[in-house]
């Protein structure tokens, strides 16, 4: 792990010369690859330092204890290496996890779709408090959030609504998403109080590049209709929605969200793109391993991953066993600690598999 620590720390040094050089500086795109490195190694190099920091207090208290005459100089070492020896294995441990091999797609911006499940109505209202959550979320982490296309229902829920959250790591915290949310309240639109339970389907894709997918321009079918709202209702009475098909997987994608047939076009060709992505990495990595993807959290997204029991005040993430009481927070984007365990209980299967 050292020899690997050192070459992570003169990686470092590097990026943080060519960081400062003139010619980097003018080159926009590769300032910011260069700067997203920099930002991944640099806890590894600080832990790394404060590691090997220790590492030698422990050595100079070893010395001190085995040349030094004075008892009481002797006990004082002791003590300094045995406080220097705790600390040093802390931190050895902390960087087994800096350094397990980190998903390459964590870096990226995020495309969330959302569709109601089991129970009409109300999973159509309950997908609506989940893609306020999610944009609270985003808030709260000074994420941008941008529509890419809705369908909504007379009462304001939502069939389905798909969205792109743009932001350094979005992909890291939003990827335990994936999967079935089960709610259990009374519904809006219950009259005798009885107490429903609904689903809503989440499906969380990193955002794909375009050097990620090559998609062949004669393999789309391109059409335009009219953008409508609930009921049918007419938004405008130009056809500026899109509609692209990708004809040998049969993927469609339709964005009615802007006004601009352009910009329509543009949004629908980042969810293909990332939809393609996502089938691609699903056939390789079942070609790789009988089931990789039953990682914590990124599993398959028919999985019923979480529940939100309105009654009782409490969300249950059923993948980690953790339960909270506190689902009016969590509604209102306060998902911190469910991520934060999420991410430590995927880091401590990789460990254990590693």
């Amino acid at each position: 792990m050292l020899n690997r620590l050192k070459d992570v720390e003169k990686r470092y040094e590097e990026l943080m010369a060519r960081l400062c050089d003139p010619t980097v500086v003018s080159q926009p795109d590769l300032y910011r690859d260069l700067m997203k490195e920099s930002r991944y190694l640099e806890p590894i190099v600080e832990k790394y330092r404060a590691y090997a920091q220790a590492l030698s207090r422990e050595a100079e208290a070893k010395l001190l204890i085995e040349t030094e005459s004075d008892r009481e100089l002797q006990e004082l070492a002791a003590e300094e290496r045995k406080a220097a020896k705790k600390e040093a294995e802390e931190y050895a441990e902390e960087l087994k996890i800096l350094l397990l091999p980190r998903d390459p797609n964590d870096e990226k911006n995020v495309i969330m779709e959302i569709r109601a499940g089991a129970g009409g109505e109300e999973s159509a209202l309950f997908a609506a408090s989940l893609f306020r959550m999610y944009t609270l979320y985003a808030q709260a982490r000074h994420y941008q959030i941008e529509t890419v296309g809705v369908n909504e229902t007379e009462l304001g829920g939502f069939k389905e609504i798909s969205f792109v959250i743009d932001g350094d790591g979005a992909y890291s915290r939003m990827k335990f998403e994936s999967g079935v949310h089960r709610v259990q309240r009374v519904p809006e639109t219950e009259a005798g109080g009885r107490i429903h339970t609904s689903t809503a389907t989440v499906a969380v894709l990193p955002e794909a590049e375009e050097v990620d997918v090559d998609i062949d321009p004669t393999d789309l079918q391109i059409d335009t209709f009219r953008s409508s709202g609930a009921g049918g209702q007419h938004i405008n009475k130009t056809e500026s929605a899109i509609r692209i098909t990708h004809i040998p997987t049969g993927t469609v994608v339709e964005c009615q969200d802007e006004r601009s047939q352009h910009k329509n076009r543009d949004k629908a060709m980042r969810v293909l793109r990332s939809r393609l992505l996502e089938q691609k990495q699903t056939e390789q990595q079942s070609a790789i391993a009988a089931d990789r993807r039953a990682q914590v959290g990124t599993g398959d997204r028919s999985e019923r991953i979480r529940t939100y029991n309105f009654p009782q005040g409490r969300v249950t993430d059923h993948r980690i066993g953790l339960t909270l009481y506190k689902i009016e927070a969590i509604m209102n984007g306060d998902l911190d600690e469910i991520i934060d365990s999420l991410i430590t209980a995927d880091r401590a299967q990789k460990l254990q598999e590693g």
